[in-house]
């Protein structure tokens, strides 16, 4: 007898850079105040916040839902556990943030900073600024969908 999995009947992930977090519960069948539960407990779930608290999932991040998910209704994990399983394995590429915002991930380092080395950029400041480019640029994405209105 062949068993059917819940995550067989989710409906498709539409393509879209962020959803709210009423459209990842129907996508994923797990009702919202789980959600906020498991944000607490799964440290790689990190929706983005805007005005007054709403979350801004991404589709890297409605998947991670449905693994949770699959993890914990159909495998019979324990939160725990499958905090554990998703910690071992390894991170989607999808996962990752893609390339720096041009303009600012190719930010001229003047001559001056290269020869004194008190004044020169440590690959540590040089991560924040990626990050903080990344932020940037989704922070605009998120204006765009905001401006746009619904969808």
């Amino acid at each position: 007898m062949s068993r059917i999995t819940a995550s067989s009947v989710l409906p498709p992930i539409p393509a879209k850079r962020y959803f709210t977090i009423g459209e990842v519960s129907e996508l994923t069948q797990v009702k919202p105040h789980v959600l906020r539960y498991w944000e607490q407990e799964f440290t790689q779930l990190r929706p983005l916040k805007r005005r007054g608290n709403r979350r801004y999932y991404q589709h890297h991040e409605v998947l991670l839902v449905r693994r949770i998910r699959e993890l914990l209704y159909e495998h019979g994990f324990t939160i725990s556990g499958a905090r554990n399983r998703l910690e071992s394995e390894p991170t989607p590429a999808s996962a990752q943030f893609s390339e720096p915002v041009p303009e600012l991930a190719r930010v001229p380092v003047p001559n001056s900073a290269r020869q004194n080395p008190r004044t020169a950029v440590s690959p540590r400041s040089e991560g924040r600024i990626t990050r903080a480019s990344e932020v940037r640029r989704e922070l605009e994405e998120i204006l765009r969908v905001l401006d746009s209105g619904p969808d």
